[in-house]
Order: C-alpha cells, then structure tokens, then sequence
C-alpha cells in the first residue's frame, strides 16, 4: 500500500511501545522519517532504559501534548537494594555496595510506603532538568557536581508485589507506581534505598500509562505510524477528535457555534468548568474551549485541514 502524501496525514496522536536502548528523540525521528511530516512531538521522556507508552502528537495534535504531559502516570519498576549507583539505574557506574542481608521485607515495605503521598523529592542527577540553561546529565558528563532543588511530586501508591534476593548481599522489589508527571522512579528506589542504609536503584523501568492512555493500545513506532501514513488510521492511532474527548469532556456545538469559533469569537458558557473538547456536528475538532464569565472563548484553536 502506497504512503499517503504529506498533506493527507491526518493530525492524530500515536500510542508507542518504545524498546529498550532508545531514546524518545530516536522514535520522533522515526516517526518523522516513516510519515515525512516533520511537526510530530512526544509527551514526555522515557529514558533509553526505560520501556513502555509514549505518546506522540503529529500535525495539530501536537497542541495536546503539553496537557497529556502533565497528567498522572504509572509504572512497573524493579528496584534494587544493597547498591548505589551513579545515575540511580542499571546503566551507571557503581558508587557503592552495602550488603542487604539484613533487610528484612517488612523494613523494604515500610521504606518504599515512606516515599508515598506529597514529597519534595531531589531528581536524579543524570536527568533531563535544567540547571543554568544546561541539561543536568550533560553536566553530570562533563565532570560537574552540584545537586538538584527538591521538587514537588506526589506519589499517589506503590503496590510491592515481589520481594527477592538474587544474592546473599541484594534484594529486588518488583513493584507498581502511581504519581504525578515530574515523579523519578530512579529517585524512590534511591531514596528508599537510603533510608535503609544499603542504597538502591532501578534495574527496570516501564511506563504502563499516562493519562487516560495505556500500553493496551499502544504499538511500535514503526507499526502505529506506518497505519496513519497508509491508512489513516490503525492500531496505536488515536484520531485528533478522539483524542481531545478522551482527555476532556467534550461541548457538542451547534453550526453556527462551530463557525463562530473557528473565527476566534466567543459563545455562550455552559457553566461546567475547566477546558472542554468543542466538537462540530460533523465531529471535527473545533478547538479546547473554556468559559469566561457569560461566555466560552477559545483557548486552543484547530483549523479545519
């Protein structure tokens, strides 16, 4: 099947499996390269060890993308006890060693429910956070040291669900996350790790949801763009107007509310709050719209293709 031209690529969102050893700018790229559009965005990073959902906008769905960032996520981790390391995952160089053979799992327990609830929590050194206009992992390569702000996140739940000891000195924690966007798994297992006294970091990490969407519908990169360039559509697509009633609730308009947006004018408020998905008789997306008073205005325009 022949690949749509440029202009006939829907705007759509793409539900993404990433492998391991990729970053998420590799799936953009692949992205781009599979659907030739250049305007295709991510909401939010996985790092290279890290697996799992990551969502892309293409075309105008990239304007969604800043409010999918910041929803709530969840993760599967594997945390590792009795070892520190310097980028607090599998993939550093280990800073110390500190047998685990004392632990005992209800201390494990005790440990990662601390790191649940409203935390001011220190990322990970090798992150992407800024410091001074520069990444702090480029930093932590160039021989820098300093230490990052906390920041505010919540930890909404761990559930643990196996406690193992692979040697006699490590223990690992197979366990599930529930937090808010900004969370760093690397830093609960740190963390947890510290106050045991023995140091911890993440041998696993995969990213199972965000937001409304999960790994369910999600596919590889290659496999969800390569439907939306053929097709328009497919596994792993989600179309603009599906998109945005998944994550707000939708306002249905009426014709002549429909046109009144799309020239950037204002229409009477409904009363609900919060940002509403305003959706045209013929399903198009007409924009995110909020009131103001007596009147909805536009907060977030899409064009009509």
């Amino acid at each position: 099947m022949s690949k749509k031209p440029d202009a006939d690529v829907p705007p759509s969102l793409l539900l993404v499996d990433k492998p391991g050893g990729m970053t998420s700018h590799d799936v953009v790229a692949i992205a781009r390269r599979v659907l030739s559009v250049r305007k295709v965005g991510h909401a939010g990073t996985l790092d290279p060890m890290a697996t799992g959902l990551l969502v892309l906008g293409v075309g105008a769905a990239t304007r969604l993308l800043g409010y999918l960032s910041g929803s709530d996520k969840t993760y599967e981790a594997t945390v590792r006890l009795g070892r520190s390391t310097v980028t607090d995952d599998r993939e550093g160089e280990v800073t110390a060693t500190t047998s685990a053979a004392g632990v005992t799992d209800d201390a494990v327990r005790a440990a990662l429910a601390a790191q649940v609830g409203a935390l001011q929590q220190v990322p990970s050194s090798v992150s992407a956070v800024k410091v001074d206009g520069k990444r702090s992992y480029d930093r932590v390569r160039a021989g820098e040291e300093f230490e990052l702000a906390p920041r505010s996140v919540t930890v909404h739940r761990i559930d643990v669900h196996r406690i193992d000891r692979p040697t006699a000195d490590l223990v690992d924690v197979d366990l599930t996350v529930s937090c808010s966007t900004g969370t760093y798994v690397r830093a609960i297992a740190r963390d947890a790790g510290a106050a045991l006294g023995v140091g911890g970091h993440l041998t696993a990490l995969r990213r199972t949801s965000s937001g409304p969407f999960d790994t369910g519908r999600a596919r590889p990169v290659e496999d969800a763009a390569g439907a939306l360039a053929t097709a328009g559509a497919g596994d792993g697509v989600v179309g603009l107007t599906d998109a945005a009633r998944t994550v707000f609730p939708a306002r249905e308009l009426s014709a002549d509310e429909a046109v009144a947006l799309g020239h950037g004018q204002r229409v009477p408020a409904t009363g609900a709050p919060g940002l509403h998905a305003a959706v045209a008789p013929d399903g198009r997306l007409v924009a995110l719209v909020e009131d103001a008073g007596q009147v909805a205005k536009v907060v977030v325009g899409f064009p009509p293709r």
